[in-house]
């Protein structure tokens, strides 16, 4: 019965705050398709002179307002293949996919200018490490922090110009012979731009 009641609360409140962001004649989902590119830190603290290459990806993510200004957004990709360097010459390559989610405030009454701001939670999930032919290797995971600033420009009561740029920390240890060689923090700049389409 308590589990009932708990689940009937948060229903009224899911619907209450569905509620209040239409009030605004607004639906509360956005979906928002992405050209992002990444710009990698590169901050290498193993002394061996590793980066990993920058790129652009598509992205998609989808945000759901509870509130006119209170949104949280998820931030997803596809897994990205990237180029691991020593020293300016590659030595292998792996893949990651690195969802994020965060909780955005967006500002309201600027003239149909729309800017919010953003911070949350990045994993990362890195597969099919091959570097230095099997002799290297990064952790299979990474948590950190995700920080956002963007602007959605109205073309219509649906469509939106979307402007984004976020901060990533995305760190991983580097193994070579099995030997923990010391931390990569590649934390990128993504610098985005799309469309949105308001529900």
């Amino acid at each position: 019965m308590k589990k009932l009641t708990i689940a009937a609360a948060v229903l009224v409140a899911c619907s209450a705050t569905a509620a209040i962001a239409q009030a605004s004649g607004e639906g509360p989902w956005v979906v928002r398709a992405r050209a992002v590119h990444l710009d990698m830190a590169n901050k290498d603290g193993t002394g061996l002179g590793l980066s990993v290459n920058n790129k652009t990806i598509p992205e998609v993510d989808v945000s759901y307002f509870f509130t006119p200004n209170m949104a949280a957004e998820l931030m997803l990709t596809v897994p990205q293949k990237q180029t691991v360097s020593m020293g300016g010459t590659s030595i292998g390559t792996f893949k990651h996919l690195p969802p994020s989610l965060l909780l955005q405030y967006h500002f309201t009454g600027l003239n149909g200018y729309k800017p919010y701001v953003g911070a949350g939670v990045n994993y990362t999930r890195i597969t099919r490490v091959n570097l230095l032919g099997g002799g290297a290797d990064l952790e299979d995971d990474s948590w950190g922090g995700a920080l956002q600033v963007g602007m959605d420009l109205p073309l219509d009561k649906n469509w939106s110009l979307n402007f984004d740029v976020k901060k990533l920390y995305i760190r991983s240890n580097v193994f070579v012979g099995g030997v923990n060689q010391g931390t990569l923090k590649l934390d990128p700049v993504l610098v985005g731009v799309g469309l949105g389409y308001r529900y």
